[in-house]
């Protein structure tokens, strides 16, 4: 039986952003080690003990996504985080850094790190990332939670549809104006008023050589066939599936992860109030308690 709920939701007082904060290394989010793939650096962190719990983080950010929910899990849990290929703290590849390839990534550091059926928390295209390694490339997950997923065509906001025409321009445009493409992209997937000194780790991977390119490189590789090559298989999902979604989500509307909820045999569904696409940053409290509660079941299941 489908499960529906409304979560009440997270929301921090609004403050206002007044003046750019410097240029500040995620060095409050360390990823010490790293994989080599298809000959280039992937960063990753491990900490903690217990039952393997591996997130996966989505476009355009990385896994700082991840601080205000991996933290409560590491005395239970043993827990992964890495970023994706050309994102984070990841090299900025000059080369494919598309959905094609992610899932290749993931099924490759399931393995070095000895994963047989890990529990999978993965956002935005960090979902189709996910979904794409358990159906294409064979991973088995304990559980999977699915976080404002990339997983239903169509998908590309105007912006990306323009980026994609006129790469090029983009990759040149002075730095302050990068700046303020950047922070007023991310700042649409966030309902609240996020200051600035909390959207800096966000924005600074974006920024200068080889950044500003990156972020231009990742949009222009955005193809609606990667998500198409696994849409027919969501009804052979091997595992317990619970999305959530933020209910004010601006990027991806809540109505897809309804439809998608139907796709999936048994999968939960929870709306989550006063959130954004960015849940980890508007309702972090929501997602760790959908964790609590759907872990230990996953457990039995």
């Amino acid at each position: 039986m489908k499960k529906t709920t409304e979560t009440g939701g997270f929301f921090m007082p609004m403050l206002c952003p007044c003046i750019r904060q410097e240029d500040t290394q995620m060095t409050d989010w360390p990823l010490a080690q790293s994989y080599r793939f298809n000959g280039h650096n992937v960063r990753y962190a491990v900490r903690g003990d217990g039952p393997p719990l591996v997130f996966v983080h989505g476009t355009p950010f990385s896994s700082f996504v991840w601080h205000r929910i991996a933290p409560h899990f590491i005395a239970t849990h043993r827990v992964y985080y890495f970023d994706l290929l050309g994102y984070g703290q990841s090299e900025k590849v000059d080369g494919d850094v598309s959905l094609g390839v992610q899932n290749l990534l993931l099924a490759q550091l399931l393995e070095h790190w000895g994963l047989d059926r890990p529990d999978v928390v993965a956002h935005d295209f960090g979902g189709a990332t996910a979904l794409r390694s358990h159906l294409l490339n064979g991973k088995d997950y304990r559980s999977l939670t699915l976080i404002d997923p990339v997983a239903l065509t169509p998908w590309g906001s105007p912006f990306v549809q323009h980026v994609r025409q006129y790469e090029g321009a983009f990759s040149g445009v002075p730095d302050y104006i990068q700046r303020a493409i950047v922070a007023t992209y991310i700042r649409g997937a966030i309902k609240r008023d996020i200051p600035d000194d909390e959207l800096a780790p966000y924005v600074q991977p974006w920024l200068g050589d080889p950044g500003q390119a990156a972020f231009y490189r990742q949009i222009a590789q955005m193809d609606e066939r990667y998500t198409r090559e696994a849409e027919g298989l969501y009804p052979t999902i091997r595992c317990p599936v619970q999305i959530l979604w933020g209910k004010d989500d601006q990027w991806i509307p809540i109505e897809r992860g309804r439809a998608l909820q139907q796709i999936i045999p048994g999968a939960q569904f929870h709306a989550v109030a006063n959130a954004g696409h960015l849940v980890q940053e508007d309702a972090p409290e929501a997602i760790i308690a959908a964790l609590m509660r759907f872990l230990p079941l996953a457990m039995t299941a």
